[in-house]
């Protein structure tokens, strides 16, 4: 299954333990923060100031 910028950070991480550190090195540190269970990704690029499109493709690799 692939990532989508739909997903929960928290179902992400769930989901794919290894996305963590994607997510860390792409400047997303928030990874337990509370709002990560209700964030979308896409949402929470936007916060980080981050490319959605690189990210996706960063997870999906």
């Amino acid at each position: 299954m692939e990532i989508t910028k739909d997903m929960l950070i928290g179902d992400i991480i769930r989901t794919y333990p290894d996305a963590i550190e994607v997510l860390l090195q792409n400047g997303m540190s928030c990874i337990g923060c509370p709002g990560s269970q209700m964030e979308s990704l896409e949402e929470a690029a936007m916060v980080h100031g981050l490319d959605i499109e690189k990210l996706l493709s960063d997870l999906n690799a």
